[in-house]
């Protein structure tokens, strides 16, 4: 059973690669998943972007060289939370259940 047995081991190294060639994480069944994952982060990173062009922009309103009084105004009301006395405030009760971040950022 000797001369037999470096033959069964490449057999099966050979079968084992070839079942991780074809299932594996990169292997060739795998194309799908990986083509929806990349859609996946794409979309991610096309908004991440337009936050971030949208970032920019309200930076650049805040610099001293720019500054944008109705931009200041605002971000200083939605931060300390005042109104003007000639707004119309209506205030809305938010469910427990959101987040308070999710809140601010909107």
């Amino acid at each position: 059973m000797k001369p037999y047995l470096p033959s069964a081991f490449l057999f099966f190294l050979i079968v084992y690669l070839g079942v991780q060639a074809l299932t594996g994480q990169r292997g060739l069944l795998s194309g799908g998943e990986r083509d929806a994952l990349l859609a996946k982060r794409e979309a991610q990173l096309a908004r991440l972007t337009e936050q971030r062009r949208d970032l920019e922009v309200r930076v650049r309103y805040l610099r001293t060289e720019s500054l944008s009084r109705d931009l200041l105004e605002e971000r200083a009301r939605a931060v300390l939370g005042f109104a003007d006395p000639r707004d119309y405030v209506v205030r809305l009760s938010a469910p427990a259940s959101r987040n308070p971040d999710a809140i601010r950022a909107s």
